[in-house]
């Protein structure tokens, strides 16, 4: 082939100079018309090679089970890979289309190295990708997330295709150029600090299982709120639940707390833990109407007439008198209250009766008695969570004075303005 396109060239040549150009300009002449022919060759020769390698490819992976070639496809993978058969076919042409201008022929040698470096990057990169999204398919990669990984992988390989590029234009061995980047180490640590430290978080993220794709976390210093949707080398991206996207810093992640809410979904429940504020003028003993008042709710009649029958038997054995109030034990409606929450909370289907379940009094304060609930409800979708806790405080309040219980609430105008008129 060498041999024929230089007799081509040559007869070309004579060609020219036998229709009046000298030998000089017939020589730089079919140089030039060479050259832009191999360059539209090449470019030809890329197009018709892309669609047969494309049809080709494109049966082969609607045929395949495998999903890898898929992923390569749709990386444009092969037709990255093409480009690189017109620079190799253009970089063979040059020094055989081209006689005498060495010059020309090692800019242009250049380019086409430089731009063969290029596409072998583009080409990895999309590979990478591929790989990336076929592990995204598999059960482990919502625990294992690699993107940053990959990243980090993409970072090396761009680094030592630059270096390769500077050797190309140095005309430098790259070995030698990577020997002398030692003394710029520091400035390179301090370029890529967010990518190192980003990545070793994610190595930390990654080994202990502290975080994963789909995690529901709160970052209180971020103001983050919301469910993890990427993780990359640097970043962690939150969708929040207003909708607003937030970008934490993956080291924050390791050197700041943050709470994760996996261990409730993977519980498939979710607390409740919500007071009323009892006013403490409110709470008193029961009278014999009152307990006879509350035995007419279901939920509680057993328990007040046990109650009672044990309260008696203690009084008696320990010689009480009970002519004064004082004296012994006796139920109170705040303690009556108490077994009658426990046990419509027993009752209430969408609490979950395996779990910690208990009504407490929490210590007194300027506002009345904190009375926290405390339970879970068999749900972790939010809209439904809210719903039953509302459902059951909703019971709880308006239940509250058939105990002649009051609820604490700050005086509003009205009431001043009631006062006033009272007055």
């Amino acid at each position: 082939m060498d041999k024929y396109l230089k007799e081509l060239s040559l007869q070309f040549e004579d060609w020219l100079i036998s229709v009046g150009f000298s030998d000089f300009l017939a020589d730089k002449i079919a140089d030039y018309i060479w050259l832009i022919s191999s360059l539209i060759l090449s470019v030809l020769i890329y197009y018709l090679v892309r669609d047969i390698v494309y049809r080709i490819v494109k049966r082969i992976a609607s045929r395949s089970k495998s999903q890898f070639d898929d992923f390569l496809l749709r990386r444009k993978f092969f037709k990255r890979l093409c480009y690189l058969v017109p620079a190799f076919l253009f970089k063979g042409l040059l020094p055989i289309v081209i006689s005498d201008m060495t010059g020309l022929i090692a800019f242009l040698d250049t380019l086409v190295s430089i731009y063969i470096v290029f596409v072998f990057l583009i080409t990895i990169d999309a590979c990478l990708n591929a790989v990336h999204d076929l592990y995204l398919t598999t059960p482990i990669a919502k625990n294992k997330p690699i993107k940053g990984f990959v990243q980090v992988l993409k970072i090396i390989i761009y680094f030592i295709g630059a270096v390769v590029i500077i050797g190309i234009l140095l005309n430098r061995n790259p070995l030698a150029i990577l020997g002398g980047l030692g003394a710029i180490s520091a400035i390179l640590m301090l370029i890529f600090r967010d990518s190192i430290l980003g990545f070793v978080a994610g190595i930390q993220l990654s080994a202990n299982n502290m975080i994963m794709i789909g995690d529901w976390i709160t970052i209180p210093k971020h103001e983050a709120d919301g469910n993890v949707l990427e993780i990359t080398l640097t970043t962690v991206k939150i969708e929040n639940f207003d909708k607003t996207i937030s970008f934490v810093p993956a080291y924050t992640l390791v050197s700041d707390s943050f709470r994760n809410w996996r261990g409730m979904e993977e519980a498939g429940v979710r607390r409740i833990a919500r007071s009323l504020q009892i006013d403490m003028g409110s709470v008193k003993f029961c009278t014999p109407e009152m307990l006879e008042q509350f035995t007419q709710f279901k939920l509680i009649k057993n328990y007040v007439l046990q109650k009672e029958e044990e309260l008696l038997q203690y009084n008696q054995q320990f010689g009480f008198d009970d002519t004064v109030i004082v004296n012994g034990r006796r139920q109170t409606n705040l303690g009556i209250f108490r077994a009658y929450v426990l046990e419509y909370l027993k009752n209430n289907t969408n609490v979950h009766q395996g779990m910690t379940m208990m009504v407490r009094q929490l210590a007194p304060n300027e506002k009345g008695i904190p009375l926290q609930v405390y339970c879970f409800a068999k749900t972790t979708q939010w809209e439904n969570y809210e719903k039953i806790q509302a459902d059951i405080f909703d019971h709880l309040i308006a239940v509250l004075p058939y105990f002649e219980l009051k609820l604490f609430q700050i005086p509003t105008g009205g009431d001043f303005r009631a006062l006033v008129t009272q007055s």
